[in-house]
């Protein structure tokens, strides 16, 4: 793959554009890569419909509208990490039914995640499950119901 081009100053990947998924994932380094690979690999499995883009630097998954992000830490935002492995977050995590007790809402309205260094069999099974619940949210929002 090409690297990564070198953009006017921005607070995202020190200075760095990522023109594709491709291009964040080999500036990664391994453990956030791999991480990052699962992550996709388990989005894309369970939801085909998914399309994937750079947004913020990062890759998003829409349907209609954003549904979920994987923010790997060394994407910064800002001029240092502040968490470790790869954050997965939910475009409108307020709304899912599920969300309580695992995603994080750090004092924000809408977008909710959950840091994650490795994916255990719980970690997949909610993020099925939250998964399931965007895409109903994100069907919802589309036909005026939300």
């Amino acid at each position: 793959m090409s690297k990564p081009s070198k953009a006017p100053s921005t607070m995202l990947a020190g200075g760095l554009r990522f023109a594709t998924v491709g291009e964040c994932l080999e500036f990664l380094p391994p453990d956030e890569r791999e991480l990052t690979e699962q992550l996709r690999e388990l989005l894309i499995r369970e939801a085909p419909e998914l399309k994937e883009r750079i947004s913020f630097n990062v890759p998003y998954y829409k349907v209609r509208k954003d549904i979920c992000f994987l923010w790997p830490a060394s994407v910064l935002w800002g001029k240092r990490k502040t968490y470790a492995g790869v954050r997965l977050g939910f475009s409108y995590g307020n709304l899912l039914p599920s969300a309580a007790g695992y995603l994080e809402g750090g004092g924000r309205k809408q977008v909710y995640w959950r840091d994650l260094s490795a994916i255990t069999a719980h970690d997949e099974r909610m993020i099925r499950i939250l998964l399931q619940e965007a895409l109903r949210v994100d069907a919802e929002r589309a036909s005026g119901l939300r």
